[in-house]
């Protein structure tokens, strides 16, 4: 797989939201060009694209479109249909490949996957049928979390459930999209993540460990560094860079973490693309996550992982735009990214904001800040 694709060549990446922009965007910088497959208009990467092809993810006449104007292909969207992504590696330069992407789309695969890797995840029990909903109960207990094994985002496709009813009744409901996970409930402390990128000739790096904050299921706030122990930073990377190499990963990999109150970690989701707590790598980072990305895939040595700063990223959600908007002025420091979606839905990523600073305690009080202005 060892190959480098030059500057000047096309990149070819799957998905036109707003990872596959700002991923458009640091390839662009290096001398890129941009193709972009998406079924909707005007997307956030097709604005910023060369070349857009409109057609649906398990479109292969569309994979085929795109991989006659690319020289690489990429994506910033993993659920790509299996008949497309396996088209794509036989017929492609597609490094990421369809294997990763099988795993990694399927939640009960990904457990075994870091399981076999003998890192730890929470107790989990496959659930194909309502018939094996006693047996899953008596195993793992409640509370528990119920999940879809494919799709499912930002707490889309799951259910806590506290007794043997809300299972069943969540169930009912979640298998009509095929077999689903029930996982044991983790009395976390704190949500870690880890972007690590491998190179498609075998080089990694891992960036600093994100403290992430949650509402309502999607994130609100990632912290860098994280405020725990050294030693358990440094776990959290051997983990990370453990599950890359194990799982032959090529590009960037997101590895979300859960950490129990004396510091044991906890293997919880992987995203094999950049990740939204990835996104204060563009500011407080000496490579962005985007940027490694992009070397990557197309072979090139990866980039410094060095913070510059501590910083603090929040995302902006539909509800917050009109706020954000009305009061550009008051940012000054605070860094304003907009992703360029033609709709402000409720709970919907429309951006976020990066501030950095000599402590995240510092970056944080900068944008509460705007918060009391009502900016947000």
């Amino acid at each position: 797989m060892s190959r480098i694709v030059n500057p000047g060549a096309t990149i070819g990446i799957i998905g036109g939201g707003q990872l596959g922009r700002m991923m458009a965007t640091a390839a662009k910088q290096m001398g890129y060009r941009i193709a972009v497959l998406e079924p909707t208009e005007d997307s956030p990467c097709g604005q910023v694209a060369d070349i857009v092809i409109e057609a649906a993810y398990d479109d292969v006449t569309g994979a085929k479109k795109l991989a006659d104007v690319s020289d690489v292909i990429t994506y910033e969207f993993e659920n790509i249909d299996e008949k497309t992504a396996n088209w794509l590696t036989e017929q492609a330069d597609f490094p990421q490949g369809a294997k990763v992407l099988g795993t990694t789309q399927h939640r009960l695969k990904e457990k075994e996957a870091i399981q076999s890797l003998g890192i730890p995840v929470a107790p989990f029990f496959a659930i194909y049928s309502v018939d094996d909903l006693d047996e899953a109960a008596k195993k793992i207990g409640f509370p528990a979390v119920l999940k879809t094994c494919r799709g499912g985002y930002d707490g889309k496709g799951q259910r806590v459930v506290k007794n043997i009813e809300q299972l069943k009744e969540g169930a009912v409901q979640l298998l009509e999209n095929g077999e689903c996970v029930l996982e044991a409930w983790i009395p976390f402390s704190l949500e870690l993540s880890v972007i690590v990128t491998r190179s498609r000739n075998g080089e990694t790096a891992v960036f600093p460990v994100s403290e992430n904050e949650h509402r309502d299921n999607i994130l609100f706030r990632s912290h860098v560094p994280a405020r725990i122990e050294e030693s358990v930073c440094e776990q959290a990377k051997e983990m990370a860079l453990k599950i890359v190499t194990g799982l032959d990963v090529v590009g960037t990999l997101a590895v979300e973490l859960f950490m129990l109150k004396d510091g044991r970690l906890y293997a919880n989701e992987l995203a094999p693309r950049p990740h939204n707590s990835g996104h204060y790598t563009i500011e407080a980072c000496k490579t962005s996550q985007f940027e490694q990305h992009i070397r990557a895939v197309c072979g090139l040595p990866l980039g410094s992982t060095e913070l510059w700063s501590p910083v603090v990223m929040e995302n902006i959600l539909g509800e917050d735009l009109d706020g954000v908007l009305q009061s550009v002025s008051r940012l000054d420091d605070v860094k304003l990214h907009l992703y360029g979606k033609k709709e402000a839905k409720q709970k919907r990523k429309m951006g976020h904001l990066t501030a950095t600073a000599n402590s995240v305690e510092e970056a944080c009080s900068k944008i509460e800040r705007l918060q009391q202005m009502n900016v947000l």
